[in-house]
């Protein structure tokens, strides 16, 4: 028999999906059988839908090396810390990402990102103990492409997490008031001249890896707003500022395309000739965005003490370079 105490990270949770996190590597229908014959919560049968809560004893009648045989594998992290610390306290930590690092891994890089470098660095510091905690791994709240440099959020705790992912899906143009602005830094090609507040429909063509801007009126897709000021023009290009209202894949990167101000080195949606250039005279072969300001409107729950806060990360020397390389000027704060 195994038996599991109920901390902070995992109260709030249904004996189910406790469970399925706990048991990663179970097959589902081996999780409900569990439950309806192997399991007890605080020396009682209890069904799938059980609210657990700090305190509570989850008792698992199985062989402890069967347990074990499901548990998640955690591997030492030794990932270098690439990162750049924006800010912490005891429950988030906001970061600056460097250029060519996941986020999250994929199928062809699992160890080497943000997010295990994130969990190395608060191991080694102790606000992260994988012993203390049976399901929760501390996790990024919003995410950024590989070639997107800038601020990325996360939770430490299951309950920062949740508040903070609250508190971004509340900035969604269909899902009321704005709770978190993220603001992005481009160089566009085109001269911008004034503000533009950019509304349309889209799609995902998921063959070609796109984001499809529809013509406006349309009445299919998922609604994609953006707002784009310009900050400074050199000789055909613009640095431009860029909010996100809501938050849909390359929305940037599409929706610029689509108004007629393509993100340089964009080889999705750019400009070709402005693309050959950016590469012949920077070498650069990826798309120029920054994320470099986050303001919190209103914070939510345990998070409710970040509201009015504002986090910045200045843009990194090659963007700065290539901007005013185009002509741009960019005023950073010291």
């Amino acid at each position: 028999m195994v038996r599991v105490e109920i901390g902070e990270n995992e109260q709030g949770r249904r004996l189910d999906r406790f469970l399925k996190k706990y048991l990663r590597s179970a097959p589902l229908s081996f999780i409900y059988r569990v439950i309806r014959k192997d399991v007890k919560v605080n020396g009682k049968r209890a069904g799938a839908d059980t609210l657990l809560a700090v305190g509570d004893v989850v008792e698992i009648y199985l062989p402890e090396e069967q347990v074990e045989g499901f548990l998640p594998q955690r591997e030492g992290m030794k990932a270098r810390k690439q990162f750049e610390i924006i800010y912490e306290d005891e429950a988030i930590l906001v970061v600056n990402k460097p250029f060519g690092l996941l986020t999250h891994g994929d199928g062809k890089e699992k160890k080497n990102t943000l997010a295990n470098q994130v969990i190395a660095y608060l191991i080694e510091t102790g606000s992260y103990a994988p012993g203390r905690t049976q399901t929760f791994t501390p996790a990024p709240a919003n995410r950024l492409d590989r070639n997107t440099t800038g601020l990325v959020m996360f939770g430490k705790t299951l309950s920062a997490l949740r508040d903070m992912t609250a508190m971004i899906r509340g900035a969604d143009g269909e899902n009321g008031a704005q709770s978190v602005g993220k603001y992005y830094l481009t160089v566009v090609k085109g001269t911008m001249k004034e503000k533009l507040c950019l509304t349309n429909r889209m799609t995902r063509d998921r063959e070609r890896g796109v984001t499809v801007v529809l013509p406006e009126g349309a009445a299919e897709g998922i609604l994609m707003e953006t707002e784009a000021r310009p900050l400074s023009a050199g000789k055909g290009y613009t640095l431009a500022e860029a909010k996100l209202i809501t938050g849909r894949t390359h929305q940037i990167r599409a929706h610029l395309a689509e108004a007629g101000f393509p993100v340089v080195g964009d080889r999705k949606y750019g400009d070709a000739a402005a693309n050959h250039l950016a590469t012949r005279r920077f070498g650069l072969t990826t798309q120029l965005l920054h994320a470099y300001r986050i303001e919190i409107a209103a914070g939510r729950g345990s998070l409710d003490y970040l509201g009015g806060k504002r986090f910045e990360a200045a843009p990194p020397a090659g963007f700065v370079q290539i901007a005013e390389g185009l002509g741009c000027r960019l005023k950073l704060k010291k």
